[in-house]
């Protein structure tokens, strides 16, 4: 007989999104359902999917286990945000106002307002402000059924704060439920005190900080922001191969706005995942539908940033690319919390299927932040990551707009979220 500590009974509809990772082409709309399903856990892994018949056969519960009764819910996999900029000071409601007047991104970037507004906020909060900041982000997410979440540095661009960043969402793994997964993106912008001088901001952090970074295992991932205001594609292979050298595995913010070869380059160096790809150029999605690398669109953005252009997610999808979604959460384009939404935005604006949006924001978005042996999908010896909600049917989780369904999340096996309130 397996023990289990942890049960949900009857579930009327179970998405395992279950089977071989990632999922391309015809796969990416199996998601796995069962009905009136039994989930049961261990110690933090899910030890049994199936029905009731089987699960009495073959499952004894441990003293005191808890079972919960599924009827009348739909449970998933806790959703997964592979692409945050989690740990940041201040807001940009100015900026935001003065967008909908019909500035750019790109003009008010040039006005000293943009990341850089963001960078002197973050440098000047302390490490506990700034922990306390996040904390409450991540239980928004909590809340919202994310339960994996990947967090960049960036607002920093220096030394000091760029390891203030990457500290604090280290000890934030250890002090709350959402498990972090962190990157360091201090090659997200040439800071002003370097602008007359970016050789030198480039060569601080191949020298002096990205060594840093490694030597205290503060980050497993390098990104870089591959534009042609930012970092040339020459810059972005240099710190990319410098990167890599270290023991990074790599990640690049690229065709966010113009096409450099950014994606073509994270191809060629075998990037787990390329980001934005809102300019992709034709020959980056061939490249990038025979690569193991995944596309990782962000559609949040091009909602928040009122662009008409989006990323081309139906034909990265019909080529066989690995396709994820993620919601890009940052002060300045992207001002979103909720993997829901993020969900209901692959359906609405990039033409994706329900199911389709469900694998790309749980199992291809672990595949993307190189997870997917522990979360992204229900099977047993993964993370007992689950989330359940009030809906008539997973087709509800688009289909229907405007409230948050979620009512129960499980993390690791301990119900972290009960009837839509925090558990504390």
């Amino acid at each position: 007989m397996t023990c289990a500590d942890l049960v949900v009974a009857g579930l009327d509809q179970l998405l395992t999104c279950g089977g071989p990772v990632p999922r391309t082409g015809p796969a990416m709309r199996e998601v796995g359902l069962l009905e009136k399903a039994w989930i049961a856990g261990c110690q933090g892994k899910i030890v049994f999917i199936g029905p009731e018949k089987e699960f009495r056969e073959k499952v004894k519960l441990v003293e005191g286990a808890r079972v919960i009764d599924g009827r009348g819910l739909v449970g998933l996999p806790g959703l997964v945000d592979c692409h945050t900029h989690l740990p940041f000071a201040g807001n940009r409601e100015k900026e935001f106002s003065l967008r909908l007047q019909g500035y750019t991104y790109q003009q008010l970037a040039a006005m000293g307002l943009g990341i850089q507004t963001t960078v002197r906020a973050t440098r000047e909060a302390s490490r506990e402000e700034l922990k306390d900041l996040c904390r409450k982000r991540l239980q928004t997410m909590l809340l919202n059924g994310t339960t994996t979440v990947e967090a960049k540095s960036g607002y920093g661009l220096n030394f000091e704060d760029e390891i203030k960043q990457l500290e604090v969402v280290r000890e934030l793994e250890a002090e709350q439920p959402v498990s972090l997964v962190p990157t360091f993106m201090g090659a997200h912008e040439i800071p002003p005190e370097y602008r007359a001088e970016r050789r030198a901001y480039i060569e601080l952090l191949i020298n002096r900080v990205m060594p840093e970074v490694r030597r205290r295992r503060l980050a497993e991932f390098f990104d870089i922001f591959c534009e042609p205001t930012v970092f040339t594609l020459e810059e972005t292979r240099e710190l990319a191969e410098a990167a890599l050298r270290l023991g990074f595995k790599l990640k690049i913010h690229s065709d966010e706005f113009v096409p450099i070869g950014g994606t073509e380059l994270a191809v060629e160096l075998g990037a787990r995942s390329v980001e934005h790809l809102i300019n992709i150029t034709s020959a980056g999605v061939e490249k990038l539908s025979r690569s193991r690398t995944a596309a990782v669109l962000l559609p949040g953005v091009s909602f928040f940033l009122m662009m008409e252009k989006r990323a081309p997610a139906r034909e990265l999808l019909d080529r066989g690319a690995i396709v994820a979604l993620a919601s890009d959460f940052n002060p300045g384009s992207s001002h979103l919390l909720s993997m829901l939404f993020v969900l209901q935005l692959g359906v609405f604006t990039l033409r994706l299927t329900v199911e389709e949006a469900i694998n790309a924001c749980t199992i291809n978005a672990a595949y993307a932040i190189d997870r997917q042996d522990r979360c992204g999908s229900l099977e047993p010896g993964k993370d007992f990551d689950l989330i359940l909600c009030d809906l008539p049917s997973y087709l509800s989780l688009a289909y229907e707009l405007g409230r948050n369904p979620v009512k129960t999340v499980i993390k690791a096996g301990r119900v972290a979220v009960e009837d839509g309130r925090l558990t504390g």
